[in-house]
């Protein structure tokens, strides 16, 4: 999708805008879980008719909602899309498949209905399926409780099937996209339910939320973790990765223009390759797949050289524990509000005088009772990465990300545990 119709996806979803929706103060949330098996975070929603409960995980950067529907995927209010029809338009897809017409329309019986490749970035798998939609069921807030129900009737999403479902965690059967297109969870209700296309995300090491719309985000002991966000660009990345020009990729792209280790430059790496060049190549994406910072090779021997310089002389260095390079005997590593005592990671952001400060908490990894590692991890080295710098959920979790679309901007809180309270501090609850 061109770029320069990024906007416009987003104000003109037509196929779920009803013209008798009002604009309602509840707004949708998501609960979320951290599977400690797989690291992933995984949500639920309900969906179909009858209802039936459906595991996601969250991909930050997915396109639009995939649910496998392999799984025993019945329901008497699933409606495919049509060939050349306006949600096949925003996908923009020219796929079309043709089959045996059924009546009542089921998913895996698809008479010119338009398709679509639901991918799985975990286990780096994709496949073709159909776009369909049906009934939606999600939680709202108030921004500091629960407080009702809200249903769409017609949300869209991709079929998926049992090998793109492979390397999920237990139970899911889909990913719950969250990216930058008009098919977006994100897109779709914000269009539905009208309000500004913005949506916050605030995860913790065992639970946290996904909340769509504006703030507050109020965590206990009534903290409103919106009160203090510090604002930088998003930048959109014109190329897919799939090397699409005119395509933009619905990941979120931040401008870091350098990294520092207690306030001093990392060096001895290509600093061009914090920029997005003219193939989609480079820059800085955030991730909820990966469940740690990865980076390009010269990026990755950089930091943690100038990582392991700083530590304190009587901090011993230890055997590295898989997937880490640097780990360290943590008997006199001392401890804050703030985690692990160790030196401050720093990635500094373009186009204005921001820091995203990541502290202990957010940059080590505890592998037993005495040995922290430093929690960012080498990209794949048979192949050049695309992205050199995939900020991954480790060092996001405990920070909320408000994604404001309409503004093109990352709100952050940087860490919240200096404010006494953690993502995982929404109360559930109904009033």
């Amino acid at each position: 999708m061109a770029s320069s119709t990024l906007f416009l996806v987003f104000i003109c979803l037509c196929f779920v805008v009803s013209s008798s929706v009002a604009t309602t103060s509840p707004r949708p949330i998501l609960q979320v879980t951290k599977d400690t098996t797989t690291l992933q975070y995984v949500t639920q929603i309900s969906q179909r008719t009858p209802f039936v409960p459906v595991k996601l995980t969250l991909d930050l950067g997915g396109p639009y909602m995939w649910v496998n529907c392999e799984r025993a995927y019945t329901s008497t209010t699933y409606t495919p899309a049509l060939c050349g029809s306006a949600p096949c338009r925003l996908l923009n897809t020219t796929s079309c498949t043709t089959g045996t017409t059924c009546n009542p329309p089921v998913p895996d019986c698809f008479n010119n209905t338009c398709g679509h490749g639901p991918d799985n970035p975990i286990a780096n798998t994709g496949t073709s399926g159909q776009l369909g939609a049906d009934v939606f069921k999600i939680q709202a807030s108030n921004g500091r409780n629960l407080v009702s129900v809200l249903t769409v009737p017609r949300l869209y999403f991709i079929c998926g099937n049992n090998f793109v479902n492979d390397g999920l965690a237990s139970g899911v059967t889909g990913m719950a996209g969250l990216g930058r297109t008009g098919a977006s969870l994100p897109a779709q209700l914000s269009t539905y339910f009208r309000f500004d296309p913005k949506f916050a995300l605030c995860l913790s090491r065992s639970s946290g939320a996904v909340f769509f719309g504006d703030g507050p985000y109020t965590l206990l002991p009534n903290v409103d973790a919106s009160s203090s966000l510090t604002y930088t660009p998003l930048i959109v990345n014109p190329v897919t990765e799939s090397g699409f020009v005119g395509d933009a990729s619905p990941k979120y792209f931040i401008g870091v223009k350098s990294i520092k280790v207690n306030d001093k430059r990392v060096s001895g790496f290509n600093q061009s390759l914090l920029t997005i060049d003219g193939e989609g190549r480079g820059g800085t994406s955030i991730s909820t797949a990966a469940p740690y910072t990865v980076l390009e090779t010269t990026i990755y021997k950089a930091l943690v050289a100038a990582f392991v310089k700083a530590m304190p002389k009587n901090v011993q260095k230890v055997a590295n524990v898989a997937p880490f390079g640097a780990c360290f005997n943590s008997n006199n590593i001392g401890s804050t509000r703030l985690g692990p005592a160790v030196p401050s990671i720093d990635l500094e952001l373009l186009q204005s005088k921001n820091v995203w400060r990541i502290n202990g908490a957010n940059s080590m990894v505890a592998v037993s009772n005495n040995v922290l590692c430093l929690g960012f991890v080498e990209a794949r080295t048979d192949f050049a990465p695309v992205i050199p710098v995939i900020i991954g959920g480790h060092q996001i979790e405990d920070n909320l990300l408000q994604f404001d679309l309409s503004r093109s901007r990352l709100g952050f809180s940087s860490s919240l545990l200096g404010r006494s309270t953690t993502c995982a501090n929404f109360n559930f609850t109904s009033l």
